[in-house]
């Protein structure tokens, strides 16, 4: 059985109502179908219900919710503006800022209507996360949203049974090292939490390994990662690290010898976003790995995005990814 095959099995067991803002988006529609059909989650579609019906799907036992319509609109936008008032926000733009689905579906979060959100099929990760990061805000503690991809690698060579996590792929662009580390820590709960991994080996890349290079990025992450053995002194960790030294057992007690995580990592943190998103869609094109995600770290409710490019049965993935996470709250 796959890491999906037993996501989608914890996910049944406990359903949550995943709220998809992009009600009216073909993908979507027949996304929400399979999930009803499979008994995955409990799925709120928004839009407007014609055009959503116009599909043909069998949607049954789906809530189906017009914001523009919606009885709670006016509560809705009043809520929104109590938060954002002090950065300026009207009575009068609050309400036209409700209308829009990716915000009425976040404070249905907020307003405990529903355990999680996906979007992104045809909204930027920007228009997916501002919502977010505006009204449910960061968990307690937490200064940092990230990202991440669970990584499943059929030839099951490295990581945990082929299983790893790859971040920060989709949100931060150049993380400080306070980031990184925070980025690092988030991480290895996901992989903990949501990928099955029993004992994360955090390895935070660079090109070099413990000072075979020099510069500025070099000393970013050495630093991460003495900020996340301060922080999390429990998380096995080391960097910096090359990613053969990280993956490779030879090369990595070559390079950094003694070190429990060299050879061994399951979750590697990249030092930017570029090489993170070069990094994980290298791995899934060449490797034929299943890319699942990215999944957002952090925020003190599930919200997940798509890629544009998704497949409907990408949107079933991270839906029941979605609905697990929402069973850790």
């Amino acid at each position: 059985m796959s890491l999906m095959d037993r996501i989608k099995a914890k996910a049944k067991a406990d359903k949550k109502r995943i709220v998809l803002p992009e009600g009216a988006e073909e993908r979507t529609v027949k996304a929400a179908a399979i999930l009803l059909k499979e008994g995955i989650c409990d799925v709120i579609l928004l839009g407007d219900e014609e055009k959503i019906r116009a599909y043909g799907e069998d949607l049954t036992g789906a809530t189906i919710i017009n914001p523009a319509k919606a009885d709670c609109l006016e509560e809705y936008a009043d809520a929104l503006y109590q938060l954002r008032k002090a950065k300026g926000m009207t009575p009068e733009k609050a309400l036209e800022t409700m209308k829009d689905e990716t915000f009425f579906g976040t404070m249905m979060m907020k307003k405990n209507a529903a355990d999680g959100m996906v979007s992104g099929a045809i909204h930027s990760t920007a228009d997916t996360l501002r919502p977010a990061l505006q009204i449910i805000k960061t968990k307690p503690g937490v200064t940092t949203a990230s990202s991440c991809f669970v990584m499943e690698i059929p030839n099951k060579a490295y990581g945990q049974d082929g299983v790893m996590i790859f971040a920060d792929c989709a949100v931060n662009i150049t993380p400080d090292a306070q980031q990184l580390a925070a980025i690092a820590i988030a991480s290895a709960q996901t992989a903990k939490e949501i990928a099955e991994i029993a004992e994360p080996k955090v390895a935070m890349l660079s090109f070099s390994t413990k000072g075979s290079g020099k510069g500025e990025m070099v000393e970013k992450v050495a630093a991460a990662t003495a900020l996340v053995k301060e922080l999390a002194p429990e998380l096995q960790v080391d960097g910096e690290l090359q990613a053969d030294a990280a993956l490779v057992e030879k090369v990595g007690q070559l390079k950094s010898p003694g070190s429990k995580v060299a050879g061994h990592a399951n979750v590697l943190v990249f030092p930017s976003l570029e090489a993170g998103n070069i990094g994980y869609k290298l791995v899934q094109r060449l490797a034929g790995a299943e890319a699942i995600g990215p999944v957002m770290q952090g925020l003190a409710r599930p919200v997940n995005d798509l890629s544009r490019g998704c497949s409907v049965e990408d949107i079933v993935s991270l839906c029941a990814l979605t609905a697990v996470q929402a069973q850790q709250k």
